[in-house]
């Protein structure tokens, strides 16, 4: 009988009551291993109810208490990464390394959490006026949300619930329904570590559970990481019910190969970005931006070290590249390729046809690498979300800056330069959020925070970092003015001398 993924409500495992599921194939094979409970409106309800319920005490818990609980989660954690790894390599299909890199990212905002303490020290200001003190605090917001994408199952719902529950709020996860059992794996741990049930909990499900949430009046805040179009809609959705929002969308990363370059490099970086994880990720590079006469040295390059990857099974050492999320975004992103050439580009590497001997039936596509792209194009346009790698030439940088400034995305970008002035410039005047100089993947260790820029975030909060604690919490300033007691009515003496 095919394994059931249920949801986490109240510290425990709840059935599914809906009569509603939905298939989590392994990509390697293309096989059903599993389903999971799509929750109803009915569903939502109680994960929504239970946190409330939590948050009556969890809300005024000592800090002590929340970090011994994250202190005892991280180890927790620690002692289980293979165990997340291979549930994120049986459902996603990423390769088992790339996987444990995921847990580790996630691992950093669990450690982050667990110095709240120094992140939620508040202010004070004395004698602003005569005998008038002004303090600030943050306070917690209650029940909040978070709804996470299938490319990172354990990483994304570590960058939201570990600070939510730290700053004192009680949260309700709705993992993707396609790669479900990582996020009931965190709550079990989490419920091992310490923490009172109904703290977090996770819900699976489809729209109809995503739009309970966003409509739920006991919901506070809702967090968000997905598609451009799904974003907006969080964001709006949400915004429109009175909740606070931080809504992180799609990406077309550029990365930018300036005349002195170490190219050797570049082009490690490139293929590094561009095709680990399949491609499945909104930092990674999509588009290479090629300035002057070095670009024609820069695909080949790319293609030789393009050429070498292994690709296979997720759970064989060998493999460095693993299958594709469903046989459907497979057939999406080969589209693409096989449509490039008919839109102006030269198709370098075409990996439409690829298949793993033994798993024929997996989600397989190649590396494929188009050169010479224009910006019109449906490959360059589109955030594909696969192995797919645009190359475009410019004469100048600043035909470069002027390119990647006209997308209407601007999560990360890099720069890959031996100047640095040109450097410089390129991180002042790039639009994107996250920047990095010679460095493919800029990526923001967890005290920072993440975040892009135009169309890929919709909110004034980057995730995690100080934009996450001050995302779950919530400004009270106290003004303050005690009547001396040296002033105190006559016949009352508290003992302080009157010779001022």
């Amino acid at each position: 009988m095919t394994k059931t993924v249920n949801h986490w409500i109240g510290g425990r495992t709840v059935e599914g009551t809906s009569g509603q599921y939905g298939p989590v194939t392994d990509p390697a094979t293309g096989a059903v291993t599993t389903r999971v409970a799509l929750a109803s409106a009915a569903e939502v309800d109680a994960a929504v109810a239970a946190a409330k319920t939590a948050y009556a005490t969890w809300g005024t818990s000592s800090l002590a208490q929340r970090t011994a609980v994250l202190f005892r989660y991280r180890a927790l954690l620690d002692a289980h990464r293979d165990d997340i790894a291979a549930l994120i390599t049986a459902e996603h299909g990423k390769v088992h390394s790339d996987a444990l890199g995921e847990v580790a990212r996630g691992l950093e905002i669990v450690e982050l959490a667990c110095g709240i303490t120094t992140q939620l020290k508040g202010e004070l200001s004395t004698q602003v006026s005569n005998r008038v003190d002004v303090s600030s605090i943050r306070q917690s917001l209650g029940v909040v949300a978070g709804i996470t994408p299938f490319n990172f199952p354990a990483m994304v719902p570590m960058w939201m619930f570990p600070l939510a529950i730290a700053c004192g709020n009680t949260f309700v996860l709705k993992p993707s329904e396609k790669d479900p059992s990582a996020a009931n794996l965190l709550a079990e741990l989490a419920t091992e570590a310490g923490l009172p049930e109904g703290v977090l909990n996770v819900v699976h499900g489809d729209k109809v559970a995503v739009d309970a949430l966003l409509a739920h009046p006991d919901v506070a805040a809702v967090s968000f990481v997905g598609s451009t179009p799904i974003a907006r809609h969080i964001h709006a959705t949400a915004s429109a019910n009175g909740k606070r929002v931080q809504a992180l969308g799609g990406a077309k990363n550029h990365m930018l190969v300036l005349p002195d370059a170490d190219l050797d490099a570049a082009a490690d970086a490139a293929v590094s970005a561009a095709y680990g994880s399949a491609g499945e990720r909104c930092m990674a590079i999509s588009a290479v931006v090629a300035v002057g006469a070095i670009g024609d040295e820069l695909v080949a390059k790319i293609r030789e070290r393009a050429e070498k990857i292994t690709i296979g099974p997720g759970n064989d050492p060998a493999s460095e590249m693993g299958p594709l999320i469903t046989a459907a975004h497979r057939d999406k992103v080969a589209s693409y390729v096989t449509g490039a050439a008919a839109q102006g580009a030269e198709v370098v590497l075409d990996g439409t046809g690829h298949t793993v001997e033994g798993f024929e039936d997996g989600h397989w596509i190649g590396l494929s690498l188009l050169d010479k792209v224009s910006t019109d194009s449906d490959a360059y346009k589109d955030e594909i979300f696969g192995p797919v790698l645009c190359v475009l030439r410019v004469d100048t940088y600043e035909d470069g800056v002027a390119l990647m400034n006209a997308s209407p995305f601007g999560n990360g970008t890099a720069i890959f330069t031996r100047d640095g002035g040109a450097a410089r410039r390129f991180q002042l005047e790039i639009q994107a959020g996250m920047v990095g100089v010679n460095v493919p993947i800029p990526v923001p260790v967890g005290y920072h925070s993440f975040g892009g820029w135009k169309d890929s975030l919709f909110g004034d909060h980057h995730i995690y970092g100080n934009d996450g604690v001050h995302f779950y919490t919530r400004g009270k300033v106290t003004t303050t003015r005690w009547p001396d007691p040296a002033d105190a009515p006559a016949g009352v003496d508290l003992g302080f001398p009157r010779n001022h």
